[in-house]
This record gives C-alpha cells, structure tokens and sequence, in this order.
C-alpha cells in the first residue's frame, strides 16, 4: 500500500465515523426525528382535549340550561319545587 491508499483510508473512515456517530450524525437523525414525531402526537391530543374544554366552555356561557344540568348530574341538586326519588335495588337473595 502506497501512502496515497493509506491517507485515503483514513479519511474514509474519519468521514464514516462522523456520518454514523458523530454529532448530528445519522444516529442524531433519526433520535430527533422520532422525538418530533413523539411530540407531534402528543401535540394532536392536547389540541383534541383543549378544543373539548373550549367547547364546553361555549356551551356554560352561553346559557342556564348547561350549567342546571351540570349541576343535575355532577352535584346532585334539585330545584326547589320537584321531588326527588331514589330507588334502590335490593340485592337478590341466594
């Protein structure tokens, strides 16, 4: 091998080691690219879940049928002339 071959090997296999493990190397490439693509996901589900609050925040303000039935359900209230049942079921007897 002259030293023409040597040099080039050298450089060729600097050159490799900086494209696959260096910094911003291929490794980095693809390490970022799946983290993009984690975020992105997570960025879809945040969205859904903010348009679902802004949705139901529309809906509270823009009237007292919402909040009444918020209140129905989630708090358990009665207006003051109804009458409330409950009906239990009785476990069955063995």
């Amino acid at each position: 091998m002259n030293i023409t071959s040597l040099l080039l090997l050298i450089i060729l296999i600097f050159l490799q080691y900086s494209l696959w493990l260096n910094k911003n190397g291929i490794y980095d490439y693809y390490s970022i690219k799946n983290s993009i693509l984690e975020r992105k996901n997570n960025n879809k589900k945040i969205k859904i879940r903010n348009n679902n609050l802004y949705r139901e925040i529309n809906i509270l303000k823009k009237g007292e049928e919402a909040i009444e039935e918020r209140a129905r359900y989630d708090l358990g209230m009665i207006k003051s002339n109804e009458i409330f049942y409950r009906l239990v079921l009785e476990k069955s007897r063995e």
